[in-house]
């Protein structure tokens, strides 16, 4: 792809990006994404963020700093991956969530509406509304976190 300018909106300015020829959104230059991911056309990826496998990044959907996002996993509306976060396996992080720090989003998981993940958190279900994963805390299986629910240090569900 041809390599240009782009400004990611990260107080960078324009740095060497390209138009992902699966989808046609931006990645910068320090990013990696490979050929068989699907990035739309107003979706980004920048940073050093690694995204790979038969992920999808789309919507207005942001992959950045460290964070990887591969296997099925999928990254759509205003949603943010992070930071050293980790989504995959056929994860889904939709609308306005943000799954960030240490974080690993997994399985079957869905973060979704405003929710947060975030800290050293493992999330493999479903977390949405309002609702915040922090910490150490490991939310998985059958569970739900939703409302304003906070999870966090420790807690395991």
């Amino acid at each position: 792809p041809e390599v240009t300018k782009f400004d990611f909106g990260d107080g960078k300015g324009l740095v060497p990006a390209h138009k992902h020829p699966n989808g046609g959104g931006w990645v910068a230059e320090t990013a990696s994404v490979e050929g068989s991911v699907s990035v739309g056309p107003k979706a980004r990826v920048f940073g050093t963020a690694q995204v790979f496998g038969d992920a999808w990044v789309f919507d207005y959907a942001k992959v950045y700093g460290n964070a990887l996002v591969y296997g099925d996993a999928r990254v759509s509306g205003n949603a943010q991956v992070y930071g050293d976060a980790w989504v995959f396996g056929n994860a889904q992080v939709s609308d306005g969530a943000r799954v960030s720090g240490n974080s690993k989003v997994s399985g079957n998981a869905k973060v979704f509406d405003y929710a947060k993940v975030y800290g050293n958190a493992l999330v493999s279900a479903l977390v949405y509304g309002n609702a915040r994963v922090s910490g150490d805390a490991k939310v998985s299986s059958n569970a739900q976190v939703y409302g304003t629910a906070y999870v966090s240090d420790g807690v395991i569900l």
